[in-house]
């Protein structure tokens, strides 16, 4: 019988903070890129609004999804399959021909985007320490 892969809690922590980070950094492009995504698809105050609110709709919608899905698929498998969701919808993104083009593929990202607070949780049941987990994870969001 095959023994499972030895968990180093280490990676596991800097692997699932690096996945929010990631996430972080791309809604801060995202409302930094705001005035010339208003210039290069024409969109309105109100499209550019439904550009942030289509990702925080959706990705607060799927929170407890997420975590369900992680407990009976996997959490290995569904952070596997969020970052891959995330990094084909961030392509959708920049090679989006109009707002409502772009508005579906930050959805689409959020999608991919939400498992990675499901699985957070995992650093924090193995062997690190608890306090350990959440300040690295805290200064990673801050």
């Amino acid at each position: 019988m095959n023994a499972p892969p030895a968990v180093r809690p280490r990676a596991v922590l800097a692997v699932c903070c690096l996945g929010l980070f990631i996430v972080g950094v791309d809604n801060t492009i995202v409302n930094v890129a705001l005035p010339a995504i208003r210039d290069d698809l024409h969109a309105s105050v109100a499209g550019l609004q439904w550009t942030v609110d289509a990702y925080t709709l959706v990705l607060a919608s799927l929170l407890m999804l997420a975590g369900s899905t992680a407990d009976r698929v996997g959490r290995r498998r569904v952070f596997q399959l969020g970052l891959a969701t995330f990094t084909l919808a961030s392509l959708l993104c920049s090679l989006a021909p109009g707002l409502g083009w772009l508005v579906a593929a930050r959805a689409l990202q959020a999608v991919g985007g939400h498992p990675r607070y499901a699985v957070m949780r995992t650093p924090v049941t193995r062997n690190t320490t608890r306090r350990a987990t959440l300040t690295a994870w805290s200064a990673n969001r801050s």
